[in-house]
């Protein structure tokens, strides 16, 4: 089956058929472009992905972070960033290995197809130019052959001519001879000719041809067998990544499987545990008792300082609600006492690991100045002594300064280790009359002096003493009136009150209004005589009731 042999007249055709081939060489070469610019756009898809999810540094994102669940997310953010790397090295191998591959083949490929095929019209126009030889030379004998019938009719008719002289006899006898010579010389000169084309044309169609058409067969057969092979690398550059993308998926997987449920609810117990103990049984009040209970009005150590960790709102005493006491706004206090006891100590605990770290590193960084040092006394060639003092001495008063640092706070960690109650404890609701009566009652370690977010309030004096004289100050914290309305709102949108003071309402819902935004950015507003408590100020509509405002001036010096 050779192609030299079966289509050697089919030259045209051959030439179609071989340039078609190269235009799906080329298709196939942008195909496999298109294929890699689809995986690398995948590919940073899904990394601008992994990386919109990522928690940003320092955030309170990044604390969430260390709970089961969000830790397999993370990893699977990570995975995914890995396997986008997978999509990539796809991409790479198959520019490398096929498209860079097929396009410095295919020039070399039309280069080649242009040399058989020159070579094939050279072939041609040769045999085409024998053929006109040929031509040429049975024309030129034809008529030679003519020319030398007419010159021997003509003489043999001037021979038979007797009015004809004998000088003309001979003259066309002559004319004759020489158009017989010239005929003789063309048949010659032909049958050379004939002769000549003849084994050229043999020559064109079972040597030149052939050869030609074969090598155009073997270079078709090449294109074939490279488009072949490049579709099996097409499929294993695909089929080397899967192992990896596998481990991938088996990361995310396990990841998945560590997920533990109980240890993310332990974590939930360490991150919001305040330390408190929750409230004991409100005790009887004997009204019968007049004096007693004159008594306990006078005293700042009543039912309503109990009523500080009271979470319930639907008590008389609206005196204070402790979440809303005082505001901090911006970085808390150094000492972490806007916490609840809990929460506290394990700050303070965090705050004493990093400054004993940062003690380490410190000395780390003078022991090896001091070795420096020492490297210099020995050899002063290499530096001098005396540059690595100055630093000395500044690394020496830092360490100095985190140690008074760490002091401070384990001052502070171990009032707080002091202050929190043991679980065994029950604290009661103490009535005023059980405290007249129990003096030992109201003097219950620092829990009533703490509200429930773990802030400090300032009466630790007047709650200590039991008889102290009734003041205007304290009549103020003893009226159990209600507080006026001053106005009221209509919620803008729901809010859910989880926190101890909150109240929640739903969006579009009415209620009254009893203290004004303090600067805090919380209303205190009220839905019945039992429901109310704080929302945030930007999710209600605010309408006072500007004859009311002066009724409100007592709770503003309460507040404050």
């Amino acid at each position: 089956m050779s192609w030299g042999t079966e289509l050697w007249d089919q030259f045209d055709n051959l030439e179609k058929h071989t340039q078609w081939g190269i235009d799906v060489l080329e298709k196939y070469i942008k195909f496999v472009k298109e294929r890699t610019e689809i995986e690398l756009s995948y590919a940073k898809q899904l990394r601008n992905l992994s990386k919109k999810y990522q928690p940003k540094k320092n955030s309170k994102e990044e604390e969430e972070y260390r709970y089961t669940s969000t830790r397999a997310f993370l990893a699977t953010l990570n995975e995914m960033n890995d396997y986008a790397g997978q999509h990539e090295v796809i991409s790479e191998n198959m520019t490398s290995l096929i498209t860079a591959e097929l396009t410095r083949y295919v020039q070399e490929l039309k280069q080649e197809r242009k040399s058989y095929f020159h070579d094939g019209r050279k072939a041609q126009q040769h045999i085409e130019t024998c053929w006109k030889q040929l031509e040429a030379s049975k024309r030129r004998f034809e008529r030679d052959c003519k020319e030398a019938d007419r010159a021997q009719q003509y003489f043999e008719k001037m021979d038979a001519d007797i009015n004809v002289t004998k000088a003309d006899v001979e003259k066309a006898r002559q004319q004759a001879q020489l158009r017989h010579q010239m005929a003789e010389d063309s048949k010659a000169e032909y049958s050379s000719t004939l002769q000549k084309f003849n084994s050229e044309q043999h020559e064109h169609y079972y040597t030149h041809i052939p050869n030609i058409f074969q090598k155009i067969q073997e270079m078709e057969e090449r294109r074939i067998v490279r488009i072949g092979e490049s579709m099996k690398t097409f499929a294993e550059v695909d089929r080397q990544v899967i192992p990896i993308i596998g481990k991938c998926l088996d990361e995310i997987t396990k990841a998945a499987e560590s997920v533990d449920h109980k240890n993310d609810s332990q974590m939930v117990i360490e991150a919001f545990k305040s330390g408190f103990e929750p409230p004991g049984d409100v005790d009887f009040e004997d009204f019968t008792q007049p004096m007693k209970r004159t008594v306990s009005e006078s005293s700042l150590s009543n039912s309503r300082g109990d009523g500080k960790s009271e979470p319930k709102f639907g008590s008389k005493s609206k005196g204070k609600l402790w979440p809303f006491i005082k505001k901090n706004k911006g970085a808390g206090p150094e000492d972490f006492s806007n916490l609840p006891p809990e929460q506290r100590r394990k700050k303070l605990q965090q705050k004493v690991d990093e400054l004993n770290r940062d003690i380490q590193k410190e000395m780390d960084s003078r022991d090896a100045l001091t070795k420096m040092k020492d490297v210099y006394i020995k050899n002063p060639q290499m530096g001098d002594a005396a540059s690595v003092d100055h630093r000395l001495a500044e690394l020496g008063q830092n360490i100095e300064k985190l140690r008074l640092e760490v002091q401070k706070f384990e001052g502070w960690l171990a009032e707080v280790e002091g202050r929190l109650p043991a679980r065994t404890e029950q604290p009661r609701r103490q009535s005023g009359v059980y405290e007249a009566q129990n003096p030992s009652g109201v003097n219950s370690c620092a829990q009533d002096r703490e509200s429930p977010d773990g802030s400090y309030t300032e009466e630790q004096s007047q709650e200590t003493e039991m008889k102290v004289p009734a003041t205007d100050f304290d009549d103020e914290f003893d009226d159990e009136e209600p507080l006026p309305t001053i106005g009221t709102c209509k919620a803008l949108y729901t809010f859910e009150g989880q926190n101890e003071g909150t109240i929640s309402v739903a969006e579009g819902e009415l209620l009254y209004v009893i203290e004004e935004d303090k600067g805090d950015g919380w209303t205190r507003i009220r839905r019945n005589e039992d429901e109310e408590g704080y929302v945030p100020t930007s999710y209600v509509e605010v309408y006072l009731d500007k004859n009311a405002k002066d009724v409100h001036k007592p709770l503003q010096k309460i507040s404050e």
